[in-house]
């Protein structure tokens, strides 16, 4: 193999990520705050545990086979930006460029700011976070008729907290991105210990139940509709759980190997977080009945606390911590990525596409990515703001499986370093459960928000905010034809 440019062309990022910052790179960017917290809602909306572990099953077949598309299609074009330059080539402009619009205003800044409010709130575990009176918190409210009601005020202590812990991150990933790279590396093995800490402690206590693993809720209705209907909500909130996994295709100009390591690192990542979301719910349901996880805000520190006290579970709820802290670097570190690869095309601002001169990183793309993810901090709750993100995600994950089956069709001959398994049929799959996906999940949306149970429609929200960049996809295409003469 050539050694890696020490000065790489202006304008382009340094090959400096190797097999080992890849798999770490995915499993760092897929565990994060989701199992420490989706859980309980996930419960809640099932009631029952058998249901819970299929959840997690299924989504993460879903996952993998959705990770044979992008592996396939990251070997093809192992180019900074990956679903970018994918969409692009596939659908043209307009579509890359809403979606480079959506990842950098909705889907990936939403993701960072949910990783950081977790962070914050289980600092709460610590530290009194200070909340206002309730009519205080009430006083601020922005309304979007029909959609949503904002109270940036509500929870202003966690707020806060995670608002300053992403200045941190983008400080540091503004100077390094080997030191963005090693903090989330170090981040990883954090959050792998804890989780092994959780599961070993958990299981081994001998103080849980295995009646749990099969008893259902008092509240679980087996009606074959209320099922599926419950089922697809749970599989959103593993869905957040699982997302992240392409985050590898948006750095594959920064791999080395990429046509190797990119099919590698999603395949081993995206496997191991399967059997590392099943043996932690395993031990949540071990230690707390469905019914009790359901209603548990902390449920990893509620467990721990159940069967080892006071103490397991603070040192449980620092770990926690730093977990939620290193995913959201790893969503920070990756996506940045596709700020810098639209702006240097003339598809985005064109600050955000500049090279640091000193530091080598896209540092003003991590700024944006930085100021939009700390507004969304003040916008909601984790829940909603993980489902916004999932729900336009996918949007793009079907559009990407569409493309795919397109490519074949018109590039048969291309070169592709690593071919999808199971192809038509796993990939064919993958495209009609999204299209399902989609349609009960906007369900869900918009009768929980009639009935008053969610103070907005994440998905059309997310929509709304998508549809914003139309008019800057014509303002920054007239740029380019100006710029052109």
């Amino acid at each position: 193999m050539p050694p890696t440019p020490l000065n790489p062309a202006p304008g382009t990022l340094k090959k400096s990520l190797g097999l080992g910052s890849a798999v770490s790179l995915v499993i760092g960017s897929i565990i994060g705050a989701g199992i420490f917290m989706r859980p309980a809602s996930m419960a809640e909306r099932l009631g029952s545990p058998t249901l819970l572990f299929l959840v997690w099953i299924v989504a993460g077949l879903i996952s993998i086979i959705g990770a044979t598309i992008y592996a396939e299609l990251g070997t093809m074009f192992p180019d900074t930006g990956g679903p970018y330059v994918y969409l692009q080539k596939i659908y043209g402009d307009l579509v890359a460029f809403l979606f480079g619009w959506a990842s950098n205003i909705v889907i990936n800044t939403t993701a960072i700011a949910s990783m950081a409010f977790v962070a914050a709130q289980y600092l709460g575990f610590f530290v009194h976070l200070p909340r206002l009176d309730p009519a205080t918190e009430l006083s601020v409210r922005l309304h979007i008729p029909l959609v949503a009601d904002i109270y940036p005020l509500q929870d202003i202590g966690v707020k806060s907290v995670a608002a300053g812990l992403l200045a941190v991150l983008v400080a540091v990933n503004y100077c390094s991105t080997r030191g963005g790279n090693g903090l989330q590396v170090l981040a990883t093995t954090v959050k792998t210990l804890a989780l092994l800490l959780l599961i070993g402690g958990l299981l081994f206590t001998g103080k849980g139940h295995v009646a749990n693993f099969v008893t259902n809720s008092p509240e679980f209705h087996p009606q074959g509709w209320w099922v599926l209907v419950a089922f697809m909500a749970a599989t959103s909130g593993a869905f957040s759980s699982y997302d992240g996994w392409y985050n590898i295709n948006m750095v594959a100009g920064e791999l080395e190997n990429p046509q190797k390591n990119i099919s590698r690192s999603l395949l081993i990542g995206v496997g191991a977080c399967i059997a590392i979301y099943l043996l932690t719910t395993l031990a949540y349901t071990y230690v707390l009945p469905v019914e009790k996880m359901a209603h548990s805000p902390l449920v990893a520190a509620d467990a721990m606390e159940a069967v080892l006290g006071h103490a397991a579970a603070g040192l449980v709820s620092a770990l926690i911590v730093l977990t939620a802290f290193g995913c959201a670097q790893a969503n920070l570190l990756a996506p940045s990525r596709i700020v810098f690869k639209t702006a240097q095309e003339g598809g985005f601002f064109a600050w955000t596409g500049k090279v640091h001169p000193r530091f080598g990183t896209p540092g003003n793309a991590v700024i944006f990515m930085g100021v939009v993810s700390i507004l969304f901090v003040f916008s909601g709750s984790f829940d909603l703001l993980a489902d916004m993100f999932v729900f336009l995600s996918w949007i793009f994950y079907g559009l990407t499986a569409v493309g795919f089956f397109l490519l074949r069709r018109r590039m048969p001959e291309a070169p592709r370093p690593w071919r999808a398994k199971g192809y038509p049929w796993l990939q064919g799959f993958f495209v009609l459960f999204t299209a399902f996906y989609l349609l009960a999940t906007l369900y869900n949306d918009v009768a929980n928000f009639r009935a008053g149970k969610s103070p907005m429609i994440q998905s059309v929200f997310g929509l709304l905010l998508t549809a914003t960049g139309i008019p800057f996809y014509l303002y920054f295409q007239r740029q380019k034809r100006k710029n052109a003469k």
